[in-house]
């Protein structure tokens, strides 16, 4: 059986770390041994449940662990080897150390790094569950989509540049001046790249989605519309979402009703844009669900009798369709309009590109060979017509 996985993340402030502490707590309390993990720099999960969390797992209820990853020291880890070769080439270019140092730390690297040790937790074989709370939506983005692009990167250009180096190692040293790396070197960088790949495969395969928070508010569900396109461009499935701090109906109040006239047609407008997925919502308190119990009610009042950890049926966002003349490649990509998307072949990928967003995606052996022969973007869906070779149709 595999481990259910569910990535909570929207834009901040809306209540995604109390969506995925109350969340992991109902699993728990359902019988699920679960752990709730955050990535989030905000470090804001133990203050959900009243507790300190730690870098490593702690028990706070029965089959309920919390985990707060130390990005630095996991950073720390993963890229020591490859950082002590930069320095020492900043060394004999005559970088003082301190500038070196923070040349050779990459921006936002905690934070990709902090995915790795998701996948350890998942692959452990100690829990059922597990629960992510995000970073704030864009930050996810720029995370879920970097394993895709190194591994592009890596595939294309790592090995020639490790047969090259291996090679001519005296010859490159003396010549530039600077020490050229080791076996050692290249042996971290493809170390740093499987295990980022391992992360994709795991977040975008069967038992994992990703679950957007919101908030009753125009720009909030307008944000919420393009993470579900981007989301779904690189592969990774959305199975529902969560509105918080809904106004309930009623009262009299003319504030009040003003608030809940005006949530209620935004309310529609969500129902409409993600039409197909679960929507679910939790009404506004005065204050925050603090602690195991109320943080497990919180999620029971919000699910409303359905099953938080149910998984979505049907195909995913990509799905690869044979016909008579070849094979149709589709790639989900809700609110999507013709003009907003771009595509270009490149050797075996497919270069597809959504407003600033852009993946490289590698064709699957079946397609490599042949040409695309037409693309269109229909009904929110890419999709992509390849024409078989004449050989193959003989």
């Amino acid at each position: 059986m595999s481990v259910r996985t569910i990535l909570f993340t929207g834009k901040g402030g809306v209540g995604k770390t109390t969506s995925a502490a109350g969340t992991a707590a109902l699993a728990a309390r359902e019988g699920h041994r679960t752990l709730v993990v955050s990535t989030d720099a905000a470090h804001s999960l133990g203050d959900a449940f009243g507790v300190p969390a730690g870098e490593e797992p702690v028990e706070v209820a029965p089959r309920l662990w919390v985990q707060q990853v130390d990005a630095q020291r996991r950073f720390e880890r993963s890229w020591a080897e490859i950082q002590g070769y930069l320095l020492s080439v900043l060394d004999s270019a005559g970088v003082d150390p301190i500038t070196a140092e923070e040349l050779t730390v990459l921006p936002g690297a905690e934070e990709v790094l902090a995915l790795l040790e998701l996948r350890t937790q998942v692959v452990s074989g100690r829990w059922d569950v597990v629960v992510v709370d995000c970073a704030p939506t864009a930050e996810t983005l720029r995370l879920l989509a970097l394993p895709e692009a190194l591994g592009s990167y890596m595939t294309r250009v790592f090995g020639v540049q490790r047969r090259v180096v291996r090679a001519l190692r005296p010859v490159l040293t003396r010549a530039a001046g600077v020490p050229m790396p080791e076996d050692s070197v290249f042996d971290a960088v493809e170390r740093l790249h499987r295990d980022l790949e391992e992360v994709q495969q795991l977040l975008s395969g069967p038992g994992a989605t990703v679950r957007l928070v919101l908030t009753p508010e125009t720009v909030v569900v307008a944000e919420a519309r393009r993470s579900l396109t981007t989301l779904s461009l690189y592969g990774y499935r959305v199975d529902g979402v969560l509105a918080n701090r809904v106004f309930p109906e009623g009262g009299g109040d003319p504030w009040r009703a003003g608030w809940v006239a005006s949530q209620r047609q935004v309310l529609d407008e969500v129902r409409q844009s993600f039409a197909g997925l679960p929507v679910w919502r939790s009404a506004y308190s005065a204050g925050e669900p603090v602690g195991v119990e109320a943080l497990a009610d919180f999620a029971r009042a919000a699910y409303d009798g359905h099953d938080p950890l149910d998984e979505p049926e049907g195909d995913g966002p990509m799905t690869i369709t044979r016909t008579r003349a070849g094979a149709e490649l589709r790639i989900a990509l809700p609110f999507a309009q013709r003009d907003d998307v771009d595509l270009a072949r490149h050797g075996d990928e497919l270069v597809v590109t959504v407003g600033s967003h852009r993946r490289l995606l590698a064709l699957p052996a079946a397609l490599r060979r042949h040409a695309v022969a037409a693309a269109r973007v229909e009904d929110g869906v890419l999709r992509v017509r390849f024409r078989f070779e004449q050989e193959e149709q003989v």
